[in-house]
């Protein structure tokens, strides 16, 4: 496969992933199909991408799992984005930090630990305090507010 069908392969998983992961229910076979899907683009952005598609690669994958209240993996795949988040390089931006903070709030709260979630959605609020472009802290406060948890 070309690069460009490389990259055509790791968008269009990813954007399936969020089509999968908005429906209010799923089929075992949308529950496959996700979980298939999201490792495809983490996989392919891991072989084409910068250090950020790699990380939100992981993000997603954290979120498939909180999801689907599959707490180890979410929590894995959470840390494993927060690590490389932290670590840096190219195309990184300012809402990435606050979004890898509220997927290990996800993690945890899929996990059952209610103290922890609330701690990273407290990392995750001054985070995205603290990202300029309205629409992208828009995304991450929505996510931070799916916790359902309080201030």
């Amino acid at each position: 496969m070309d690069a460009a069908g490389q990259r055509e392969l790791a968008v269009s998983t990813f954007s399936r992933v969020w089509e999968l992961l908005e429906l209010a229910e799923r089929t075992p076979e949308e529950i496959d199909e996700m979980i298939h899907a999201v490792h495809v683009s983490c996989y392919v952005w891991s072989k084409i991408g910068g250090p950020a598609n790699v990380a939100r690669g992981e993000w997603q994958c954290a979120r498939v799992y909180s999801t689907l209240g599959r707490a180890d993996s979410a929590l894995w795949h959470a840390r494993r984005g927060l690590q490389l988040t932290e670590a840096g390089g190219e195309g990184f931006e300012d809402w990435d930090l606050p979004g890898a903070h509220q997927a290990l709030a996800h993690a945890h709260l899929a996990a059952g630990d209610t103290s922890e979630a609330r701690r990273w959605a407290a990392l995750a609020r001054a985070g995205v305090a603290r990202v300029e472009d309205p629409e992208d802290r828009e995304v991450i406060e929505g996510q931070i507010a799916e916790l359902g948890l309080e201030d």
